[in-house]
């Protein structure tokens, strides 16, 4: 309990002053709004009445600024007079459900910002335990009787590890365990850092887990949805060049909603704020815009490396190609993509896939770019969103089947339930 409280009330306090800090930035972009649509309404004005508009211009400036002054300042002293709040026997927001969840959501939109303004809000990749952080070289204590295999979860943008319980059921690691004795690995991280930054942590924390783990690591599979499974394909791929020992455990990368060609929603993101840009009406939209994160930014390509991103213009319309990462040598790589109506050729299927990832994107084949896939190591869920893929019988049958060596036969696509 000694360390709850102080952990508890650092998470409170820092959440209260972001809260602050994101009111008073709220004013300011709105005050920009205003000041830009009023100096070209004033113009107007001065252009039929010449400059007796000049004296109504001055007052009416005086009296806005004063009044966002004020507003984003009372917003800036509640700030920070709720962070100096004393929260005695309050959980911290991390080790809770419903916390946890919020954090991930400001992870995902400002995460790499928060490591340098709130770091107790931006924790390191973790292994989690019932919602409580353990060290990768203790997690063998958190275990029952443990053995040769492990399955590692990542969890997509702005997600946690509870993400896999969707609708309350048992996940696919519990279910793996009981089945197949794979003891199940649940990682949460900071899924607005980039993609090449969080496969760099799952590279070390997976070293010290095989390094540490009472048993020869015999089999490893990793299970990334949406995001995840970018991060695992990079970590793999990070792991592969540095000769890891555990990538040499890999037996099976599956990828599930994954865009491995990019998001549409982000490549949609990024043109809008280019396009808000050019008017000083709509500039601090476009500032809104630019500020998601670095993991949002990576999204739009799929980009799994450092070169990706390092010493580029991240605004910049035509970005270079990304680079292309071959997928672990020795390892079964496999896709689920889904889409939300019940036949993929469907027009509505075509274009917004599972509300989130088009099926091209998730399969890994593209006009311009092929990821590598083997096509029959896919399946495809019909009638099924993007989140629908965290939870799913389906999904867990083509695992089981996959994990156990199984020949997995094809369903006809109007059999499949959502």
């Amino acid at each position: 309990m000694t360390e709850q409280l102080p952990q508890s009330q650092a998470e409170v306090q820092a959440l209260a002053r972001l809260a602050g800090d994101e009111f008073v930035g709220a004013v300011d972009g709105i005050a920009a709004i205003h000041r830009a649509i009023s100096d070209r309404v004033f113009t107007a004005v001065r252009a039929g009445v010449g400059s007796a508009a000049d004296p109504v211009k001055v007052v009416h400036d005086a009296i806005t600024e004063s009044v966002y002054a004020v507003v984003g300042g009372t917003g800036y002293v509640v700030g920070e007079m709720a962070s100096a709040v004393q929260v005695p026997g309050l959980p911290a927001p991390s080790r809770t459900v419903w916390g946890a969840g919020f954090l991930a959501a400001v992870q995902g939109l400002i995460g790499d910002a928060l490591e340098d303004d709130a770091p107790i809000l931006a924790s390191p990749m973790t292994i989690r335990v019932d919602g409580a952080p353990v060290p990768a070289e203790q997690l063998a204590a958190h275990v029952p009787v443990p053995t040769t295999k492990l399955v590692v979860l990542l969890h997509g943008l702005v997600e946690t590890e509870h993400a896999w319980r969707l609708g309350g059921r048992p996940t696919y690691g519990e279910r793996l365990e009981d089945d197949l004795g794979y003891i199940p690995v649940f990682v949460r991280y900071n899924t607005g850092l980039h993609i090449s930054e969080n496969a760099a942590q799952l590279d070390a924390l997976l070293t010290r887990l095989v390094e540490q783990w009472p048993l020869p690591v015999h089999e490893i599979c990793l299970i990334g949805h949406s995001m995840g499974g970018l991060v695992a394909r990079s970590a793999c791929h990070r792991a592969e060049q540095s000769d890891a020992v555990w990538a040499r455990s890999v037996r099976q990368v599956v990828c599930l909603g994954s865009p491995h060609l990019g998001a549409p929603l982000e490549q949609f993101v990024h043109y809008a704020a280019a396009v808000l840009d050019r008017l000083p009406e709509t500039r601090p939209l476009s500032t809104l815009l630019r500020r998601r994160s670095a993991g949002i930014r990576d999204l739009r390509q799929g980009s799994l490396v450092d070169e990706d991103w390092r010493d580029r213009d991240v605004d910049a319309l035509r970005a270079e190609a990304v680079r292309e990462v071959p997928l672990l040598a020795g390892a079964d790589h496999y896709f689920v993509t889904a889409t939300v109506t019940h036949s993929p050729k469907h027009p509505l299927g075509k274009v917004i896939g599972d509300g989130m990832v088009l099926r091209g994107s998730g399969s890994g084949v593209g006009r311009s770019r092929r990821i590598g896939f083997d096509s029959g190591n896919g399946l495809h869920v019909p009638g099924a969103n993007h989140f629908s893929l965290l939870n799913h019988d389906a999904v867990y049958t083509a695992l089981h089947g996959w994990l156990s060596g199984t020949p997995h036969h094809p369903v006809q696509l109007d059999t499949l339930g959502s």
